[in-house]
């Protein structure tokens, strides 16, 4: 008989080689890898923590519950006496991409552009591979960010969407948050991450934190605050992270200072006017790892 844990290391292992053997996660100007070895975990789907988001980002974040419903319909109601789960995954960025935003101050390197927006494109090829794959066993799933479910907005403190990855994250037990509103795991922040939510009953991975800025030195005890004095936009100060100011600068100044490079086409974000930043996430302690108290870049 298949246990839920050896669905979840199926599961863990299906998401490895696919990333290891994607052509999409190689980079085209220099061929190698955009991402390293992925970490993976699951989430209860009825775990409180995700009622408690409706509080603390807003009633329209949805429940994974609520993500079946829509997309499972009748299926769904037959089958709703299952317990869902999250299937949650990061992708660590490549140690050489990373090298090169550690030297930079006002913008990110060429080879960081490409990586953000193709390594998004091979994200979102991981989200349709494993619904294809549980479907196809018979159960209901759904990428919440990669359907028709997904929204986003703006609000008064900046952008916003009906599903955070980090959030889900966070419920997997894969990391916490920091003062620049990044998301510490055990490969560092310089990382993209995703989920899919299904009815396959998966073993919740165990949050072995206590609170959800554990593993920011700056938020615990003062003892670090290095992302300050990496963001070029002056967005990140001792009270947080102001998003609008961060979006402000990625939209009116960084096409200037990158008007020579060649954006790649057919990658998700392709809009002239956006270029990813994240130098916050480069040359501080948790860059690739989580921090000790006075520990050094990462």
């Amino acid at each position: 008989m298949v246990t839920r844990v050896d669905s979840a290391k199926a599961i863990e292992a299906a998401i490895k080689a696919f990333v290891s053997g994607s052509e999409q996660n190689l980079l085209g100007i220099d061929g190698g890898p955009i991402w390293e070895e992925p970490l993976v975990g699951f989430a209860d789907g009825e775990d409180p923590l995700f009622e408690e988001y409706k509080k603390i980002i807003g009633s329209f974040h949805l429940t994974p519950r609520e993500c079946l419903e829509q997309v499972g319909g009748d299926s769904f109601k037959a089958a709703a006496h299952r317990r869902t789960s999250v299937i949650c995954w990061v992708l660590p960025m490549a140690s050489r991409i990373r090298a090169g935003n550690r030297r930079r101050d006002s913008a990110p390197t060429i080879r960081f552009v490409h990586a953000t927006r193709h390594g998004e494109v091979l994200n979102n090829s991981l989200r349709r591979y494993l619904v294809s794959m549980l479907t196809q066993n018979g159960y209901i799933a759904v990428a919440p960010v990669d359907s028709s479910l997904f929204k986003s907005f703006n609000l008064p403190t900046g952008r916003t969407s009906v599903w955070s990855e980090r959030h889900v994250l966070y419920v997997a037990g894969m990391g916490t948050f920091s003062l620049n509103d990044g998301f510490i795991t055990a490969k560092g922040m310089a990382m993209r991450c995703g989920s899919v939510v299904t009815n396959l009953e998966l073993p919740a991975s165990p949050r072995v934190y206590k609170g959800h800025i554990d593993n920011c030195p700056f938020l615990v005890d003062g003892s670090c605050g290095d992302c300050i004095d990496r963001c070029p936009a002056g967005a990140i100060t001792v009270k947080g992270h102001d998003k609008v100011k961060c979006d402000q600068y990625k939209r009116d100044v960084l096409p200037g200072l990158c008007k020579f490079y060649e954006i790649p086409p057919n990658t998700r974000h392709s809009q002239s006017d956006w270029i990813p930043c994240g130098l916050c996430q480069f040359g501080v302690p948790c860059e690739s790892r989580i921090p000790s108290r006075k520990d050094g870049p990462g």
